[in-house]
């Protein structure tokens, strides 16, 4: 294998690895991330209104994913404009929130295809808001952010790229005897290696592993924010893939990901139960304080939607629209919503759920 950071990668080796990955330590953590997975699962069952859950942690996700390419901004500000038809969104909060569309776009897809580079395409296009396709211009390099310099050239050259994504496709689905989270490793080195898009490469690559424990039946729902360790040790990252690339160094690559699924895996099953638990205090609270305002799905609907609309409860088939506005501000003088102006119309927030999800209010998570 001959690595020249300033020349194309043409000769990246194709899947699977020459080398035996399959070590003692790259096996064990194997089974202790697929016990944390299959306690996510699970977890992720017992919300009754799965809608809970995929318009919450993936938001997390799309932060998180979009923070390690430099686009940030705030748990608060992805929910107040997840929803938000007018645009009023900053850049940052509008490209974050591309980013969950593309995840749900993706997951939708699974539903008719298994996972290949048809959906990555699609992924990155919606990612980027722009109509993309695999690289065929010269000139992409990576660089270091500090120095400069160039650290990684991708392969060029579009039918090399495509030959070298239906090697990575094969190997998703036909490597069979190799453990599914090793092949999770793998497939998104290698993804990052061909880098087959203009931009978009990387979250289009963590897109992609959540859809990948999707397709391979980990996970029912992709509602793993898995992106929360790669923030968390940013650098780690970077340096293990070029040191795939560049040492054929696979063990510590392989164990810092399936750490990251484990990791990850666990804090979301946490997470997942203390919204449940909130939840389930805020429908005992709206019972005995406000019994009729109550109903389940008022209830569930505050949490799908934390930043709530008069519209939302209407749009729910909860209320019409003056019953809707009494029943949000009768839950405002409860202390169970705030309420804000945003323009013409009133926001209706839950602080007890946007605590919960933001970092801040989870320090020692």
């Amino acid at each position: 294998m001959s690595f020249r950071p300033d020349r194309p990668f043409n000769d990246l080796p194709a899947l699977p690895p020459v080398r035996d990955i399959e070590t003692k330590a790259v096996l064990k953590a194997c089974i202790e991330a697929r016990a944390a997975l299959a306690e996510l699962r699970i977890s992720g069952q017992i919300i009754p209104n799965q809608a809970v859950l995929i318009n919450s942690i993936p938001l997390l996700e799309a932060q998180a994913s979009s923070e390690i390419e430099n686009i940030v901004t705030t748990t608060d500000r992805l929910f107040r404009f997840a929803n938000d038809a007018g645009g009023q969104a900053d850049p940052a909060t509008k490209e974050a929130l591309r980013y969950r569309t593309a995840l749900n776009r993706g997951f939708g897809m699974l539903r008719q295809r298994p996972l290949s580079t048809a959906i990555a395409v699609e992924v990155c296009r919606t990612i980027k808001g722009v109509e993309l396709d695999i690289r065929n211009t010269p000139g992409t390099a990576l660089m270091n952010d500090a120095t400069g310099a160039v650290i990684y050239t991708p392969p060029e050259g579009e039918d090399l790229l495509r030959a070298k994504l239906a090697n990575w496709e094969r190997y998703i689905h036909e490597a069979e005897d190799t453990d599914p989270l090793i092949r999770l490793a793998v497939m998104h080195y290698q993804f990052e290696a061909i880098h087959p898009f203009v931009d978009g490469n990387g979250r289009t690559g963590r897109v992609l592993n959540l859809l990948y424990l999707v397709d391979k039946g980990l996970l029912d729902i992709p509602v793993l924010y898995l992106s929360r360790h790669i923030i968390q040790n940013k650098a780690l990252y970077y340096r293990y893939l070029l040191e795939v690339t560049t040492h054929g160094a696979w063990e510590q690559w392989l164990l810092f990901m399936i750490e990251a699924v484990r990791a990850t895996a666990l804090w979301t099953t946490a997470r997942i139960q203390t919204i449940r638990n909130l939840l389930e205090q805020t429908a005992a609270r709206m019972r005995q304080k406000l019994p009729k305002v109550y109903s389940h799905e008022l209830a569930e609907l505050i949490f799908v939607n934390p930043y709530c609309r008069i519209s939302d409860l209407v749009d729910s088939g909860v209320a019409k629209r003056q019953t809707a506005a009494v029943y949000l501000k009768a839950m405002v003088s409860e202390g169970l919503l705030e309420e804000v102006k945003a323009g013409r119309e009133n926001l209706y927030i839950n602080p007890a759920l946007l605590t919960l999800l933001s970092e801040r209010g989870q320090a020692n998570a």
